[in-house]
Order: structure tokens, then C-alpha cells, then sequence
């Protein structure tokens, strides 16, 4: 076989989503959602009169070797979006090309998002590169979740083989807050204490107040969880074998922190309840 019909076979889809959200008078409106591919948005909602609530819609249900998504989400000063999915995300086993997501996500001053998607889960077998950037600015407000289920647990089937390459940045004026690094080589989850679940939550600005809060939130996950606070970003990191407390302790620590960051009561989207 030849290169070019080699390529051919082995590119998957190339879909990108670009959303572009403003404040008008009364609340935040999606002012643009240029797609390509597979990837769109279902019509927004707004259970709290003046905060845009969507949801992310990827049809095919999942991601294969070959394949590349792009978001790129941009937030106008004082906008105020929370985004989330219907589903939880796969990426499903490859028989040697990569699948790419790839997510950006720019505030602008007073601008606010609450980025809240479903778990990620990673067939045995995958091969995963997952990077997600945010920009801020030092006035903008984020509340954001990132879990990985390696592995199908309830299946009974462990990520015993697979790559996963995921990195997460948050950048400040220009400046990084954090960069993280995770990989996953050949199955090898002894970095992770052989948990199956990993997951980081972001709160931006956060005062000592709301980390000792969080802390007191994380006693369900045990040893495996822990929060710091460094240039008023405030960063959650946790291991499990539980989804079910893993999700609880998430929605519990957004509950808590949601009013602080925005003086909002939390509203949960209506997905979750369905």
C-alpha cells in the first residue's frame, strides 16, 4: 500500500467547534458557533435568566485512532457561560494512529465559565493525546473539572494496554499558573496506585477560605485527593476506583465553591438529572 492511500485510511475526523459568547443587556448570548465536522451545540439554556448554560454534542458518540477534535471557546468580558455534555466522552481502542482533542478556552476580563463536562473514558487499547488550555486574564473567574476513567471498571476490563498523553496549562496574563503532564504508557497505572479514575478541579480566584473547604469536601476519596492554592488558583487532584464517589465529591465541591466565585446559587444542569 502506498503512503498516500495508507494516510487516507488511517485519518479519521477532522471536526472543530469554535464558540464565541457575549453579555448583552440582560445575559450572556452565544454569539458564534462556527463548526466543522462533528462536533455542535444544542440550543442554550438559561435556568438562571442571565447565564448561558450548553451543551456540547460530538453525534458519533466517540473517538477512534486517526481522529481530531478541536474546541476553541472564547468568553467576552462579562459573559458568563457553563458548559457541559450529555454524555461521557470515549476514546475507543486504535489500532496503532492517534486520537487528538484538542481544547482552548480564552476569558476576558470579568468574564466567567464554568467548564463542567462529563468524564472521559478510555477503552483498553486507546490511543489518547488530550490537551486543555485556559487563558485568563487577572480579573476573569473559572471553575473547571477534567476526569479520566482508564479502563471500563464496571466492565471489569482494566486499561491494561494503551497510551494516554494529557496536559493541561492554565496561563495568566500571559504568565503560566499551571502546567501538568500525564502519561500513560502500555497500561502502566502504577503511577496512578492502580486507580482507574483520575481527575483535577480548577477554581480561579480562590481565597484560603475556600481551600480549607475543599479540603473538608475531599475526606470521601481518602488518601488519593488533595488541594493547594497557588497564585490564587486553586488546584483539586484525586485518584479513585468509585465513580460514584468521584462524582459526588466533584459536584459537591462545585456546590460549595460556586457561590463564593460568582455569587450564584449552584443550578445544575438539567442533563445531569436525566
Amino acid at each position: 500500500m502506498d503512503t498516500a492511500a495508507h494516510g487516507t485510511l488511517t485519518r479519521g475526523w477532522q471536526a472543530e467547534l469554535d464558540l464565541r459568547f457575549t453579555r448583552s443587556e440582560h445575559k450572556t448570548v452565544l454569539a458564534s458557533a462556527r463548526h466543522v465536522g462533528p462536533l455542535t451545540v444544542q440550543r442554550p439554556f438559561y435556568p438562571e435568566k442571565d447565564v448561558c448554560h450548553l451543551y456540547l454534542l460530538h453525534p458519533p458518540g466517540g473517538i477512534v485512532g486517526g481522529d481530531e477534535l478541536r474546541i476553541s471557546v472564547t468568553l467576552e468580558e462579562q459573559s458568563h457561560a457553563l458548559i457541559t455534555m450529555p454524555g461521557a466522552g470515549k476514546f475507543y481502542r486504535s489500532r496503532g494512529p492517534q486520537a487528538v482533542l484538542r481544547q482552548t478556552f480564552t476569558l476576558a476580563p470579568q468574564a466567567t465559565l464554568e467548564w463542567l463536562p462529563q468524564d472521559t473514558i478510555l477503552f483498553p487499547g486507546a490511543n489518547a493525546h488530550i490537551q486543555s488550555v485556559f487563558h485568563l486574564t487577572n480579573d476573569s473567574r473559572l471553575l473547571a473539572w477534567d476526569l479520566c476513567c482508564l479502563g471500563r471498571p464496571v466492565m471489569h476490563e482494566s486499561f491494561c494496554h494503551g497510551t494516554l498523553h494529557n496536559r493541561l496549562e492554565v496561563w495568566r496574563e500571559g504568565l503560566p499558573l499551571l502546567i501538568e503532564r500525564l502519561h500513560i504508557h502500555s497500561g502502566e497505572l502504577n503511577i496512578l496506585a492502580h486507580q482507574p479514575w483520575v481527575g483535577t478541579l480548577l477554581c480561579y480566584p480562590a481565597t484560603e477560605s475556600m481551600l480549607e473547604g475543599t479540603r473538608e469536601r475531599l475526606a470521601p476519596l481518602g488518601d488519593y485527593a488533595g488541594a493547594t492554592r497557588v497564585d490564587s488558583l486553586l488546584t483539586v487532584r484525586f485518584l479513585s476506583n468509585d465513580n460514584l464517589i468521584v462524582g459526588g465529591v466533584m459536584r459537591d465541591i462545585w456546590q460549595f465553591l460556586r457561590p463564593l466565585l460568582t455569587q450564584k446559587s449552584p443550578v445544575l444542569p438539567r442533563i445531569w438529572q436525566t
